[in-house]
């Protein structure tokens, strides 16, 4: 999981066709079921170091793909 800064973000939107998972949104298009990562983001952007290179997908990313439930194994 990645998180985009808000106070960062210049609202360009081309980060929304590079997600892999199609997972970011603008936010007055972010699905109702998905508003509580609004907040999460803002959270987490704040303690988690910025990303300044590309780097190969995990191992594993097919696999979590479309996983359900994988908020709850989220750790701060």
């Amino acid at each position: 999981m990645l998180v985009i800064h808000p106070d960062e973000c210049i609202d360009c939107a081309l980060c929304e066709p590079e997600c892999p998972v199609d997972a970011i949104f603008s936010e007055d298009e972010i699905p109702e079921d998905q508003l509580n990562f609004l907040e999460l983001n803002t959270e987490l952007a704040e303690i988690w170091p910025n990303i300044v290179e590309m780097k190969p997908a995990p191992a594993d990313a097919e696999e979590w793909n479309n996983k359900p439930g994988k908020l709850a194994l989220l750790e701060r």
